[in-house]
């Protein structure tokens, strides 16, 4: 039997009255806890309802809200019926929204407020057969008058509870045909090049990928609270979502990413999926707050980080006995300055906290390890389940992304491209022969598109997408994510785009971080009433110049960053700069910016160089 589609009633029998989850839905409204026993009345009346409404196995429904307790629910619904769920962003355009929902097939959609009500409602008027629509939040939605399709997720929920028995019986039956090789989640990736592509991912994946978890994360402990922060249409929150419920671990569903940093510290999570921007800004905010320090608490600060270093790295990252006069400082420092800084963070109780999705500075790594935050850096894809490497709990190399899970071989190519195959790996893309054929090997390996290599010890450094890569013209190539996470470390810098493919040297597109540079900018004299304005100025061009050259201390000559443009607003999403995960889509910031990076690359260039 499929693990998933019984989970909940399973741990229900073990947890009972035990906490599953926690939500709310506004920023300054109350928490409501969820038990075990409710949790798995609420599956099973998703189960009954999606039957009543005329599901069929091996149907498609998809879903597009911001995190709730509702998506789960559904999810594990529509798995006791064999019915797969295609996850969507819920800042999805409407051309990426009417692509997935087509190309999938989804007979129901799922959405959370207006703005993912507007797409669907769009997508039903050029699409009637689209069966239903779903609504998780049940206020402040008035239906447009035509809508005969939508209904309200407490409509939904009657709809179960009142299904007859033969419904119920109907369902456990489904649940009994269930086989491993059924589609679960139909996820489509974001993709920096190109049309998204479906990602089949099976229930014997996402048992795969539960099981080397539950192998690796010893320390992991039942009734721990984990917050899903990363969108649930992630592959890496969806997984790790699914690894918690087998664990028995409590969700904490955050639903409107931007407060966030209010979330946090309503509930103190242990655990937490993260992206190394996450971090980035954490560090941005440490490092501005040591900045107004006294000399002598700077230097108190220096002495507690160089402890914490040598206990966490030089010791226990080895598996070593920490000496008895260490340890006794590291305790000093832990309760005057590294409490207080995961106090302010909001995670005063921190186990671990996974990060992927693009690389972390391995400063602001060691940093984070060295103060008692235990950031676990792995790598994956959607089409490997999430996690292919990660840190282990001893011998963790910095400046790697860990070593392959159990179960997962991972080898490299001679062009230098890491191939995967392992039971977490997808069987194939959906109604796409031709991307299968180009990124299965005849004898099975997936083609990640990542380059990398392994070091002596066997953990695997992330180089560069493939496709990434690009050669300036005098024929050197170019990692620019290597560039981009050092950039990342400076607080004066958000976000940066490095260029120079055929190229005569590199250059970049950044944005800065406005608040910390409107403060330089004010103490230097410079007006800030006009953010355009103010990048124009030499003295701010060259103030942001010798933040870049601090960072690129170590870095080949052919590989430094020489010009910059200043841009006076973030790469926008919506546009398609970046994807959901903050990746730069390369191809379209170069079309977009054209202007721009032709500027930098003119004779006539205005700034001369110091």
């Amino acid at each position: 039997m499929n693990r998933l589609p019984v989970i909940v009633e399973q741990q229900a029998k073990k947890l009972g009255d035990k906490e599953a989850y926690r939500f709310c839905w506004r920023k300054d409204g109350e928490w409501l806890s969820t038990s075990w026993n409710e949790f798995e009345v609420q599956v099973e009346i998703a189960g009954k309802a999606l039957a009543m409404l005329g599901l069929l196995e091996k149907d498609n429904i998809a879903v597009c809200s911001p995190n709730t307790p509702q998506i789960i629910i559904t999810e594990l619904g529509a798995f006791r019926n064999r019915i797969a769920v295609v996850p969507l962003y819920a800042n999805s355009s409407q051309g990426q929204f009417d692509f997935i929902v087509e190309n999938a097939g989804a007979k129901i959609v799922f959405i959370g407020d207006r703005h993912q009500y507007d797409l669907a409602y769009n997508y039903w008027k050029k699409h009637p057969e689209l069966q239903r629509i779903v609504i998780f939040k049940n206020d402040e939605l008035t239906l447009h008058p035509d809508d005969s399709v939508s209904m309200f997720w407490d409509d939904f929920v009657r709809l179960g509870m009142n299904a007859p028995e033969e419904i119920q019986r109907e369902v456990k039956a489904r649940i009994d045909r269930g086989l491993p090789e059924d589609m679960a989640t139909l996820i489509y990736t974001s993709g920096t090049t190109g049309e998204p592509k479906g990602v089949v991912i099976t229930h014997s994946n996402y048992d795969a990928a539960i099981d080397m978890h539950l192998k690796l994360l010893k320390s992991v402990k039942t009734g721990e609270l984990s917050m899903a922060f990363l969108p649930m249409s992630h592959i890496l929150e969806k997984a790790w979502c699914f690894y918690c419920v087998t664990k028995g671990v409590t969700i904490v569903y955050n639903y409107d990413p931007r407060v966030i940093s209010d979330t946090i510290h309503s509930v103190h999570p242990n655990l937490m999926c993260c992206v190394p921007r996450f971090w980035e800004k954490v560090y941005a905010g440490v490092r501005e707050k040591i900045s107004g320090m006294s000399k002598v608490e700077r230097m108190m600060v220096s002495r507690a980080v160089r402890i914490g270093y040598k206990r966490n790295l030089g010791y226990k990252r080895e598996g070593r006995k920490v000496p008895v006069l260490l340890e006794k400082e590291y305790q000093f420092w832990d309760k005057r300055i590294f409490s207080k800084l995961k106090m302010a963070i909001g995670i005063p109780n921190p186990n671990m906290f996974p990060t992927a999705g693009a690389p972390l500075s391995d400063r602001i790594c060691e940093f984070l390890r060295s103060v008692g935050i235990n950031v676990v850096v792995g790598y994956g894809l959607s089409e490997t389940t999430a996690t292919v490497t990660c840190f282990p709990d001893v011998g963790y190399e910095i400046g790697t992304v860990g070593v392959p899970l159990p179960d997962v071989k991972v080898k490299i190519d001679e062009n230098g491209e890491i191939l995967v195959k392992a039971p977490t790996v997808t069987p194939g893309y959906y109604r796409n022969p031709n991307a299968n054929e180009e990124a299965f090997s005849s004898d099975g390996w997936f083609h990640t598109g990542d380059a990398g290599y392994f070091t002596d010890s066997g953990a695997l450094v992330l180089t560069e997408r493939v496709k990434d890569l690009f050669k300036t013209s005098n024929g050197k190539y170019i990692a620019p994510q290597m560039l981009e996470s050092r950039l990342a470390e400076n607080k004066y810098i958000d976000e940066a785009a490095v260029i120079g493919d055929q190229r005569k040297f590199v250059s970049a597109l950044i944005v800065p971080n406005f608040s910390q540079l409107r403060s330089w900018a004010e103490d230097n004299g410079i007006s800030t009433a006009d953010s355009a304005e103010m990048l124009r100025n030499e003295k701010v061009y060259h103030f942001m110049m010798k933040q870049i050259d601090e960072v690129q201390e170590g870095v080949a000559e052919y590989e430094r960053i020489r010009r910059i443009a200043l841009l006076p607003h973030h790469f926008s999403i919506m546009h398609g700069e970046v994807t959901n995960t903050m990746k730069v889509r390369r191809n379209v910031v170069a079309k977009r910016y054209a202007p721009e990076i032709e500027a930098i690359y003119a004779e006539d260039f205005p700034f001369k160089q110091d």
